[in-house]
C-alpha cells in the first residue's frame, strides 16, 4: 500500500537525516532505462537496496547541467525508447522499494506530459519528489504549488555563486533536501571538495532540511572531507561508469559507505570532527 502522501516527504528527509549506514546518507543517480529497460526494474531494486534515496534521472536530448557520462546513458536510453510514460508505468509495477525515489528532469518532458497529469500519476506510483535544475525560481511557484499539493517535495538546487539573499531563499523553500552543488559547470568531473566548507556551512545554516552535495563526486576521500559539513552526498556518474564496466552498483556503494565511516565519530551529523584523511 502506498504510503498517504503527508509522509512522503516526511520519510524522505528522515532517510537522509538519520542514514542506517553510519556513512553521510547516499542518494544514488540512475538514467532511467540504463543499461536497458529490460535491466533496470532489477538494477533500481538492487540500488534502493543501499541508497538512502534514488534519484532517477529522466532522458533528455539537451541537457544543461550534464557531463559526458549522462549524457551518454541518457542517449542509449532514449535509443531504447525510455519516456517518461515507461517510467511512471515501470515504478507502478516494480513494487515497493526499500528507498525514496525522485524524478530528475528537465522542463520539457514535464511539460509534454503535463504537470495535473504528473503529479497525480507521480503521487500514485509513490514519488517523493521533483528536482529541475532548469526550473528558476522565479517561475516555479504554480509547479511547486502543484507537486507539494500533492504531498511531493521539489527539491531546490544552489551553488556556490548563489548570492546570500537568494541562497537564504532557496534552502528556505526547499523540500526533501537542499542539492548543494559543488563545483560550477556540469555533472561528471572532479568535484571540488577543496575549500568549500565556509559555502556548505552557509547553506547548512539556512536550510531546515538535509543537505546533500553533488557533482563530481567521485571518491571515498571526497565523502570524507564532505561529510562534517553535509548530510547527504549525491553519487551520479561515478555509479553509471560502474554500471557501464559491468561491475556491481550496489557493493560500489556499499563500499564508498563502509569507507567513508571510519574515523567520523558521525557521519553526516552537521558539525561533526573535522573528517579523517586517507
Amino acid at each position: 500500500m502506498t504510503a498517504p502522501p503527508v509522509g512522503r516527504v516526511t520519510a524522505l528527509e528522515r532517510r537522509l537525516k538519520h542514514p542506517t549506514s553510519g556513512a553521510p546518507a547516499l542518494v544514488a543517480y540512475l538514467t532511467a532505462g540504463f543499461p536497458s529497460r529490460s535491466a533496470f526494474p532489477d538494477l533500481l531494486r538492487s540500488v534502493a537496496g543501499v541508497a538512502d534515496a534514488v534519484e532517477i534521472g529522466v532522458p533528455f536530448t539537451d541537457p544543461m547541467a550534464d557531463g559526458i557520462t549522462i549524457q551518454r546513458t541518457s542517449r542509449i536510453a532514449l535509443e531504447d525508447g525510455v519516456t517518461l510514460h515507461w517510467i511512471l508505468e515501470m515504478l507502478g509495477s516494480v513494487g515497493r522499494l526499500e528507498a525514496p525515489v525522485l524524478l530528475m528532469s528537465y522542463v520539457n518532458p514535464l511539460l509534454a506530459y503535463g504537470w495535473h497529469r504528473l503529479t497525480d500519476r507521480a503521487g500514485e506510483v509513490d514519488v517523493a519528489g521533483f528536482i529541475v535544475p532548469d526550473l528558476p525560481w522565479e517561475e516555479c511557484q504554480p509547479v511547486r504549488s502543484r507537486i507539494e499539493g500533492a504531498g511531493m517535495a521539489l527539491v531546490q538546487l544552489v551553488s556556490p555563486l548563489t548570492p546570500e539573499p537568494r541562497l537564504q531563499t532557496l534552502c528556505a523553500a526547499s523540500r526533501g533536501f537542499v542539492y548543494a552543488v559543488t563545483t560550477t559547470g556540469t555533472t561528471g568531473g572532479e568535484g571540488n571538495t577543496e575549500g568549500i566548507a565556509d559555502y556548505l556551512r552557509r547553506v547548512t545554516r539556512h536550510s531546515t532540511v538535509p543537505v546533500c552535495a553533488g557533482f563530481g563526486i567521485r571518491s571515498t576521500r571526497q565523502v570524507r572531507q564532505l561529510a562534517p559539513h553535509v548530510d547527504g552526498v549525491v553519487i551520479g556518474s561515478a555509479l553509471l561508469e560502474v554500471i557501464e564496466r559491468g561491475g556491481e552498483p550496489a557493493r560500489f556503494l556499499r563500499d564508498l559507505c563502509e569507507g567513508s565511516s571510519g574515523g567520523m565519530g558521525g557521519a553526516g551529523q552537521r558539525g561533526g570532527p573535522a573528517a579523517a584523511t586517507p
